[in-house]
């Protein structure tokens, strides 16, 4: 049985994988692997993916390189924090959407102290008081709701998804509170660092794909597993419900 350990590591890899949705090259000689009944739309898939993955190499790389060079890591992890808690009420009102009244509850609490005692977000004393993060977004929403996933998607510059969460995105987006700041520059400068943050936190993480024959085949399972991680807010029933029916087969036929 997979341990809650190894399911928190493949959230941290697979989230790396979001951003790095073209960060290594294609497998030598062509695509050989098997078709996936996830993603019939395969083809077109990958050339996106390229295109993600030259956007990448020549804009938002060199960019997160500097910006890493730049600034301390003390600076970077402030402003990252300032960002995450940013989106806290979208990840609120997702959390009421869901039914989870209690986790909802726990997200304000970490907007509150965070947007006071943590001077604006920028320090997240929220883990300090032992309040847990619980980010959910629409596309959560939309499974918990019982919408189907839909096959596999990569989307020009966001990377990895599934149809459900490419139709949840639009609204996630305008749920940003950057959206609704009227001063236009400052707005987009924000959007600007935002952006070169998250690609930051992902530099060290490229060797996950980097060592593997298909990097595209190996970015969506990872995201794909993630994704149902986090629908099942980290206890999917497959791998467990597998190893429980194989212990009782086992013991049946040992009786």
């Amino acid at each position: 049985m997979a341990s809650r350990f190894s399911r928190k590591l493949l959230g941290v890899a697979s989230a790396t994988f979001l951003l790095l949705a073209g960060c290594a090259g294609n497998p030598p000689g062509g695509n050989t692997a098997q078709p996936s009944a996830d993603d019939p739309w395969e083809p077109l898939n990958r050339d996106i993916y390229q295109g993600n993955r030259r956007l990448d190499r020549y804009t938002l790389k060199p960019l997160a390189r500097g910006y890493q060079q730049l600034l301390p890591g003390a600076i970077r992890t402030g402003i990252d924090n300032f960002f995450v808690n940013l989106r806290s009420p979208w990840h609120i009102i997702n959390n009421l959407l869901q039914g989870d009244g209690i986790e909802g509850l726990h997200e304000a609490g970490r907007f509150l102290a965070n947007s006071t005692f943590g001077i604006g977000g920028l320090v997240d004393v929220a883990t300090q008081m032992g309040l847990e993060k619980h980010t959910e977004d629409f596309g959560q929403t939309l499974a918990v709701w019982g919408v189907p996933k839909g096959p596999y998607v990569v989307i020009p510059f966001f990377g990895p998804s599934t149809l459900r969460d490419g139709l949840a995105l639009p609204l996630d987006l305008l749920a940003d509170p950057l959206y609704f700041y009227e001063n236009s520059s400052v707005r987009t400068k924000l959007y600007i660092v935002r952006v070169i943050n998250l690609r930051e936190r992902y530099l060290d993480a490229e060797e996950l794909l980097d060592d593997s024959f298909d990097p595209y085949i190996r970015l969506r399972e990872a995201y794909l597993q993630n994704r149902r991680y986090q629908v099942y807010d980290g206890n999917p029933p497959t791998e467990d419900d597998f190893y429980e029916e194989f212990e009782e087969d086992f013991e049946d036929d040992a009786q």
